[in-house]
């Protein structure tokens, strides 16, 4: 396996092993644009080169972009499964069948592992002690019910650690308002306690008549008894309760759990964009289509929820195979994996995955296509599902397409760039010079990536110098780059900077001395801070306001500038960003909280006497006379504002 500028792809494929693994196609880039797994890799790669091997037009437009490949070993075809889904999450390359949505989805959490158990929301089911239930697909419901229980059954909602923290502060409000028997007082034994806890388990299994039945006497006896009050409040209870039920729909007898995965594809003719001549530009759009994958959640033989999944596809895959690529991103990921799949196509790898699967969940996972009865019916329910919401959501998907991937070709072909897949922004935020900050925002095909967002504290400029602060943050960044720090080895395709010439020279110097050669644009602003167009290469590039590329160039302006100023924020809530009077000589943070207090404005401070900061609280002739002199003399200048002095 070669990976040097020499790359001979004929000779390479002679030294391909005959064992299972991964493959992984590179670009002229370097990039990733394809994973593939293999029984064995020196059949299954020689295929993408063979003339006479049938190719869908996907794979020859990917075989046409094939700069080097390289390959992982496995010692089985399911390790290989594993490997190729992790590197399709990680890399997300653009010729395989893509999951548009990485979504983690809510749990409802008993901690029965201890002696006076909590229940909560989870995102993440972890192996411990707790019991779980779920995953819903509804937030809000969740927390209704979890509510709902805490009411029921009088469960704590402190995270003391009991019994070792009885008896060691006062009881809460839910004591007093009679939601909570205070177990952190001692008042209610372990035993009486687990009693509750029981019944709260037997309800969140689905044993709703009973609850609603000991309610309903419980609101009966109060009636008669005439406490009204009481009478509603259990009957609100029970009508909640009722719309839980409600929720849980029964689908089968037999208890199990299961996922429900049915596709909606569009057709190649739907599939197909429309670009408007004005953005000069022809993005590589074609091809795929849209796909949206619709999964019923059944547990304990209620379906809990639904959710879709939107995806990408090429205009030649069918749908048994886009299935068989969500189920292998999906479950890598999710926490739970049902005992059963029902699915509406026979899929490729099909034991494969039902191994994998039962390896994951730790016992037998079934892979089932349903051919009658209530079960096709589900599975059909699923695609009817899915077919609505591809319909409903087709012209914003493409929309969105435009707005993303369209407004980066856009600004990649304005530049006169190969591509502009990864953006970078930067941008510098201070108080009157003081704890100057910056911020970097990355972008990747039109989209803010946060994780890879960074923030810096300026650490080698004193005073309020922007340009030597951004000099600052960019050879920080890119020096970490070349020491291959985590995090900061991904290179822009293009820098843009909130600024116009001197920006630009700032960052191009920082590149040069650093030793990278990467493009990078200025956002030249209008007479109303507004950017009016890019300046590349010396020159200003006009961009039109109502283009795609424009409004792009708009949102990255903005999350950059709120980045910065966000961190800003919270060093100073922190109490770490220092208050302009701390520069005043003889004013500590008892003096500083004193003036604030006797004075309340910035401008009564900057506008009092001498004789008035004398008789302020906690001064002295010394101390009045410095502030007085600080705000009085020409070095000090321009006037401070409310900020500059809040404590």
């Amino acid at each position: 396996m070669s990976e040097n500028n020499d790359f001979n792809i004929e000779e390479e494929l002679k030294k391909l092993p005959g064992s299972p693994g991964v493959y992984i196609m590179h670009d002229i880039h370097d990039d990733i644009i394809y994973v593939g797994k293999a029984v064995s890799l020196k059949n299954r790669v020689r295929q993408y080169f063979q003339t006479g091997y049938k190719k869908s037009p996907k794979i020859m437009r990917m075989v046409q972009n094939i700069e080097r490949f390289e390959y992982i070993v496995t010692s089985s075809e399911l390790e290989a499964l594993v490997l190729e889904s992790n590197l399709i999450k990680e890399h997300r390359p653009k010729y395989n069948t893509m999951l548009k949505d990485d979504k983690s989805y809510p749990y409802i959490k008993v901690t029965t592992g201890e002696a006076f158990p909590r229940i909560m929301i989870a995102r993440n089911m972890k192996k411990d002690t707790s019991r779980y239930f779920g995953p819903y697909t509804n937030s809000t419901a969740v927390r209704d019910t979890i509510e709902l229980l805490r009411k029921l059954y009088h469960i704590r909602t402190c995270s003391k650690k009991l019994p070792q923290d009885i008896g060691k502060d006062r009881p809460c409000l839910y004591y007093h308002i009679g939601q909570c028997p205070a177990p952190c007082q001692g008042y209610i034994t372990r035993e009486a306690y687990g009693e509750n806890i029981k019944r709260m388990l037997d309800f969140l299994k689905g044993h709703y008549q009973e609850e609603i039945d000991r309610l309903t006497e419980k609101m009966m006896a109060a009636s008669m008894e005439m406490r009204y009050e009481d009478a509603a409040e259990t009957r609100d209870l029970i009508e909640s309760i009722r719309q839980i039920g409600e929720r849980q729909k029964i689908t089968g007898s037999d208890g199990d759990d299961r996922d429900i995965i049915a596709i909606a594809m569009d057709t190649p003719e739907q599939a197909g964009l429309v670009l408007t001549d004005e953005a000069n530009i022809s993005p590589d759009l074609t091809g795929t289509r849209n796909a949206v994958v619709q999964v019923f959640f059944v547990r304990e033989g209620k379906l809990i929820g639904r959710e879709h999944f939107f995806l990408t596809a090429d205009d030649t895959d069918d749908p048994a195979f886009v299935i068989a690529s969500f189920i292998s991103q999906y479950y890598s990921g999710t926490p739970f994996v049902p005992r059963e799949l029902m699915l509406e196509y026979d899929i490729p790898d099909r034991e494969l995955l039902s191994e994998w699967l039962s390896n994951k969940r730790g016992s037998k996972v079934r892979i089932r296509i349903p051919q009658k009865g209530m079960k096709e019916k589900l599975v059909a329910l699923a695609h009817e599902n899915a077919e609505m919401v591809l319909s409903r959501d087709r012209e914003r998907l493409k929309r969105e397409e435009l707005r993303t991937i369209g407004a980066v070709k856009e600004i990649a072909a304005l530049l006169g760039l190969e591509k502009a897949d990864r953006i970078e922004s930067y941008d510098i935020s201070n108080i009157s010079g003081f704890d100057s900050v910056g911020s970097m925002v990355v972008y990747v095909k039109g989209k803010p990536r946060k994780n890879d967002y960074r923030k810096f504290r300026i650490k080698w400029v004193v005073g309020p110098d922007d340009y030597a602060s951004m000099d600052e943050v960019l050879t920080r960044r890119f020096m970490r780059a070349k020491e291959g720090s985590e995090g900061f080895t991904n290179l822009p395709d293009v820098i843009l900077m909130d600024g116009g010439k001197g920006q630009v020279h700032i960052a191009l110097r920082v590149l040069e001395k650093v030793g990278y050669d990467i493009p990078v644009a200025g956002m030249v602003k209008d007479d109303y801070h507004r950017t009016r167009g890019l300046y590349f290469n010396d020159r200003e590039i006009p961009i039109a306001r109502d283009s795609e590329g424009f409004k792009l160039l708009t949102r990255i302006q903005d999350e950059v500038h709120r980045f910065a100023i966000e961190y800003h924020r919270q060093l100073r809530s922190k109490g770490q960003v220092r208050s302009v009077l701390d520069e005043i000589e003889g004013i500590g943070p008892t003096r500083r909280k004193a003036l604030l207090r006797a004075f309340k404005t910035a401008e009564r401070i900057r506008d009092a006497s001498y004789e008035e900061l004398l008789h302020a609280p906690s001064m002295n002739a010394k101390a009045a006379r410095s502030v007085y002199d600080f705000f009085h003399s020409a070095e000090n200048g321009p006037v401070v504002t409310e900020d500059d002095l809040r404590d």
